[in-house]
């Protein structure tokens, strides 16, 4: 059985499991959901199917919020990870300069952007980059120094491409964007993010 359909098994089981109350709340969701659909229309780069929800964003949503049960977590990561697509020249770093702009690039995927546009990663919207940045959001962790801290060995190489390009293979139900997997940013734009996380001549390094 493929992984996203053990992932499915596992929601449904979720919502079988529960009592009537989450049967109706699951009914009003789906009234909501349909509501939401029939308000919007495609414009700019927001397309209508943002509103479907994969089973890993499902299984998140039961969740409401809480960590997931650690067999769904598990299951969630384990689904995830299987479809990373690491680089086939086998390059996993492109260049930081270019992955500076990128970070700073906060448009991309919303209806008001051309859709010919940039689009970026907006990386300092839940991320400390730099020393220098003087604003930039908290929901995620500080990157400041990321690499100096780590290193730049081809295992930390994989791990920060991978986790750029679905971080849901790596924390279940994280905030963090699946870049790749969504098709966000290119394999070239996440090669660059990463070195801009990982090249000692960064800012983020300094």
């Amino acid at each position: 059985m493929r992984p996203y359909a053990r992932l499915g098994l596992l929601v449904v089981s979720a919502i079988v499991a529960g009592c009537a109350t989450a049967i109706d709340e699951s009914e009003t969701a789906a009234r909501a959901a349909a509501a939401l659909k029939a308000s919007f229309r495609p414009a700019g780069q927001a397309g209508l199917d943002r509103l479907e929800q994969d089973e890993t964003q499902r299984a998140c949503s039961l969740a409401a919020g809480k960590a997931p049960p650690k067999d769904v977590a598990a299951m969630i990561e384990q689904t995830n990870l299987a479809t990373i697509r690491y680089p086939a020249d086998g390059k996993l770093l492109g260049d930081w300069k270019n992955g500076e702009r990128i970070a700073q690039e906060g448009r991309g995927k919303q209806f008001s952007d051309d859709p010919k546009g940039p689009v970026g990663a907006n990386c300092y919207a839940c991320h400390q980059l730099s020393k220098g940045e003087l604003s930039f959001g908290t929901i995620g962790p500080s990157l400041y120094q990321y690499g100096k801290l780590r290193g730049n060995s081809v295992d930390v190489q994989r791990y920060t491409f991978g986790k750029i390009y679905n971080s849901e293979a790596f924390t279940a139900c994280t905030n963090m964007p699946r870049f790749g997997h969504k098709g966000i940013l290119s394999e070239q734009q996440i090669k660059d993010v990463a070195a801009l996380l990982l090249d000692p001549a960064s800012p983020v390094n300094q």
